[in-house]
């Protein structure tokens, strides 16, 4: 006795080829979104860095006058040029917060510049005009609100680690940080700031009059 195998027709081999790659898109999917199962997959990480080097010492002569503290909401979004969103594509809303110190450079105040009366009581100071150092984001209050990808996306995450996109948000919060600190007054702020802590220093030294003023 024979048997006779009987072969699929060719849609039934398309069907169940299609059937298969939606299987494996859905699979990668839940991966995704599943709590736990990507570090189930993912790589330990283990720092293995070696102690770090004293390059080189500078003396600071700088005195920090005053310091702003900033928070900006960052809407990042990133498409494909052909594709949908949906397909390709990111989103994130970034919460960023940080500081920016403003202050006067004392190292740059030379002999020309100050200028006291032979009873030393009266004293003549001109400093340089203030400057903001700079943006220092704060990462224990700097977090994502959101986070939008797209399908590939989500299934080259499963494989990879993506630093980039969280770097991107953190260099524009820094960035608007940075032009919020410049239009705030706090270079201002800082040079009233160092006008009251000279004036007072100078006085308990005995001076009675005491000039701030800055280069024009």
């Amino acid at each position: 006795m024979t048997t006779s195998v009987r072969r699929l027709p060719g849609w039934a081999k398309a069907v169940a080829a299609l059937v298969l790659v939606l299987g494996v898109l859905f699979a990668g999917i839940r991966l995704a979104v599943l709590p736990g199962i990507k570090d189930l997959f993912g790589t330990e990480t283990h720092d293995r860095s070696g102690p770090a080097l004293l390059k080189s010492i500078q003396d600071m002569s700088r005195y920090d006058a005053a310091s702003g503290n900033f928070q900006v909401v960052v809407d990042l979004q990133k498409d494909a040029k052909y594709l949908p969103s949906a397909i390709r594509g990111t989103r994130t809303l970034y919460v960023g917060a940080g500081t920016v110190d403003a202050y006067v450079d004392l190292g740059q105040v030379g002999d020309k510049d100050v200028r006291v009366n032979g009873d030393r009581t009266s004293a003549t100071i001109r400093l340089p005009h203030a400057r903001l150092g700079r943006p220092a984001l704060d990462p224990d209050h700097s977090y994502a609100v959101s986070k939008q990808r797209g399908l590939l996306d989500r299934l080259g995450d499963l494989f990879s680690d993506n630093p980039d996109s969280e770097q991107a948000v953190q260099k524009l919060a820094v960035r608007h940080i940075g032009d919020a600190a410049r239009s705030s007054g706090l270079t201002a702020r800082a040079e009233t700031n160092t006008t009251g802590m000279l004036q007072g220093l100078l006085r308990s030294l005995g001076f009675t009059e005491v000039h701030i003023s800055y280069d024009s």
